[in-house]
């Protein structure tokens, strides 16, 4: 019985274990989160549709676990009856007979109550093991009840099989906002040298300003060491609450850059451990086709109070570093395809694509460090850093949590909100 009990459990486990390892819960067994870009399990409404579907069998399970305790427990509390009148029974022979047949025989009978005693004390065990396995599982279905009224609460809108993606479309997200948007989520859209639509997240504020968001780093969930092709077509997931990470896609930073007539702004938000913000503007900003290798180019430094790590730094370990450590004129590199300056390849040695040159003194797509901190043992034997960095805010060893680079058209970028955008930040609108 105590076997069959323990199987019970086992199975019980097991389901337990199948439904944590769903990442992102929906009612379709199918949606499993992969690096195929723009592909997104939309809702977490399924996980409450999920979860009052199995709740009703393991509540059955926990119900048939409690009666065969039960069972247990009488079966065992008659068991200890039946030793102690055995016991009693062996005494009052010995006192009654001598050293004869029956005494041995009463000899026999204790050592086989001692025997049934460990069995008594093995079965005890085991319903203390099944008892604790029943409190915790009644605790996880509770974690998971209230999970399921939260999620109840936050879906009180039918759950939705596909990622809403607003209808107007444009050349690029400020066009966008022109024709009328008003709400931050996903659109398409197609550029003037496009041969057709993409999907990409707007970010539309109060003052009609439409920026489109080509990077996005918040917690590490995507694994920016990618190769050509993948940095090329883009990777990551697209959200319409955007709370997901991603690169745009080099391909696409091209389009969106090279088609405008009047000059676009790369913005670059950056947010570090503390909750402390920066932000850069760079003019002029385009990306090179794939036959340059995206070669990344801009006029001039517009502003911000993070400084200008596009330009280089002087680290102090040579007076070549900022020569060496600017940006502005190059190529893109990653681990199959080096297009850096310097001898190794830096987009191997920093596990990530980026416009290197050797290497950089801004590093967007670095490793994801969980706290900021690392070590020059961590950056690997060359010591050179790889994690998240803009150093002319936080210098080396010294990984940032969040971080944003968007495009808008230069025309807009002061319209309406500057003060707003410099408080938000951390600049002048604090002063």
């Amino acid at each position: 019985m105590a076997s069959s009990l323990l199987a019970t459990a086992g199975g019980l486990l097991l389901l337990f274990s199948f439904s944590s390892a769903q990442t992102r819960g929906d009612s379709l067994a199918s949606c499993n989160p992969n690096d195929g870009f723009g592909r997104y399990c939309p809702t977490t409404c399924g996980v409450a549709d999920y979860m009052l579907n199995y709740m009703p069998v393991v509540t059955d399970d926990l119900d048939q676990m409690q009666k065969d305790l039960e069972r247990i427990a009488n079966l065992t509390q008659g068991t200890e009856e039946t030793v102690v009148y055995m016991k009693d029974a062996a005494t009052a022979a010995q006192k009654s007979s001598g050293p004869d047949q029956y005494f041995r025989r009463s000899s026999s009978m204790l050592e086989d109550v001692l025997r049934f005693e460990k069995t008594i004390i093995t079965q005890e065990q085991q319903m203390f093991e099944l008892q604790n396995l029943i409190s915790s599982n009644e605790r996880r279905m509770a974690d998971l009840k209230q999970l399921s009224i939260q999620l109840q609460q936050t879906c009180s809108e039918p759950c939705k099989d596909e990622v809403e993606v607003q209808t107007i479309t444009g050349t690029d997200c400020q066009d966008v906002a022109n024709k009328g948007a008003t709400t931050s989520g996903l659109y398409y859209v197609k550029p003037l040298k496009a041969t057709e639509q993409f999907l990409v997240y707007c970010e539309i504020d109060s003052f009609g300003r439409g920026f489109t968001v080509i990077q996005r780093r918040r917690d590490g969930s995507v694994d920016f060491h990618k190769d050509w092709t993948q940095y090329k077509e883009g990777f990551g997931y697209l959200s319409p609450d955007d709370t997901t990470e991603y690169w745009l896609g080099n391909e696409k930073i091209h389009l969106l850059t090279t088609g405008p007539t009047i000059p676009t702004v790369l913005r670059i938000e950056l947010v570090d451990w503390e909750g402390n913000k920066r932000y850069a503007d760079y003019t002029m900003f385009r990306v090179g086709s794939e036959m340059d290798m995206y070669r990344l180019t801009y006029g001039y430094y517009f502003g911000g109070d993070a400084g200008d790590a596009f330009d280089g730094f002087d680290f102090g370990d040579d007076p070549s570093d900022k020569f060496y450590t600017s940006h502005n004129g190059m190529q893109f590199s990653t681990f199959d395809r080096d297009n850096d300056k310097y001898d190794g390849n830096c987009a191997q040695q920093d596990g990530s694509g980026w416009w290197m040159n050797r290497c950089h003194a801004a590093h967007l797509n670095g490793k994801y460090y969980q706290g900021g901190r690392y070590t020059e043992k961590d950056a690997g034997e060359h010591g050179y850093d790889n994690g998240i960095i803009w150093v002319t805010w936080h210098t080396r060893w010294y990984s940032l949590k969040e971080t944003t680079m968007k495009l808008i058209p230069l025309s807009r970028i002061t319209a309406g909100g500057q003060q707003s955008d410099l408080k938000q930040f951390g600049g002048l609108g604090d002063s």
